[in-house]
């Protein structure tokens, strides 16, 4: 089975659609799947629900799903650093599920897992529990999350075989694999792609089985979110 596209046009063609659920990898910018947001653009499908930490900048990464008014929901845990996110949710043109960092994590480990909830503390007695079940154990209390998955997982990792065997490149693993396993396709956006058997299988972080797609990406431009400086 052939995995890899010429680009990410033709890694999306046939897979998205209106209404869809997206998992998307990265942090901030960092290991977000730059080409393969950018033409998830081009397909100009509307009212996705776009489960990711965050929703990029103004201008980049999943801010520009933004700007063209394609995500109609976002399941998020950060949502600075957009001044187009935030318009869009002060005026209610857009949904957003806010959720706590490792939760939102959990729940994507749990969708890939096939695990459809599981108990934590976090947010107990907040916002966050409204509507929720609740349960005490051990005399503490915990509320009971459900898991998530999507239609589409979109993700960037370093490196991959042509079976789709992946490594991301330090803190660029983040959500990425999280993502990738409870999508029912996983397409990836990679910088270097080698032959099956060339990586050593102790070094491979999520393996080829959850990857049906893959697109390379030798030069991404890699912006960095927030850059500080001081004077030599």
């Amino acid at each position: 089975m052939n995995k890899i596209y010429p680009n990410a046009r033709e890694a999306l063609a046939g897979l998205v659609d209106d209404g869809m659920t997206l998992a998307v990898g990265g942090f901030g910018l960092c290991g977000i799947p730059e080409a393969l947001i950018e033409a998830l653009r081009d397909t100009q499908k509307k009212h996705l629900t776009v489960i990711s930490n965050n929703a990029g900048v103004d201008g980049f990464g999943l801010g520009l799903l933004l700007e063209s008014r394609q995500i109609r929901k976002m399941v998020s845990s950060y949502v600075g650093e957009n001044k187009e996110f935030e318009r869009q949710y002060l005026s209610g043109e857009l949904e957003l599920e806010f959720t706590p960092q490792g939760t939102l994590a959990e729940k994507l480990r749990a969708g890939g897992a096939g695990i459809p909830a599981f108990y934590t503390k976090t947010g107990y007695g907040t916002l966050i529990a409204e509507g929720k079940e609740s349960r005490q154990f051990n005399g503490e209390w915990y509320v009971m999350e459900t898991s998530l998955t999507a239609d589409v997982a979109l993700i960037k990792a370093w490196k991959a075989d042509k079976s789709g065997n992946l490594v991301f490149n330090k803190t660029a693993r983040n959500f990425n694999p999280l993502a990738a396993t409870a999508g029912k396709i996983c397409v990836v956006e990679v910088e270097e792609i080698v032959e099956t058997g060339a990586l050593d299988p102790d070094q491979i972080h999520l393996p080829g089985i959850y990857v049906q797609r893959i697109v390379l990406n030798t030069n991404p431009e890699k912006r960095i979110e927030k850059r500080t400086t001081r004077s030599a």
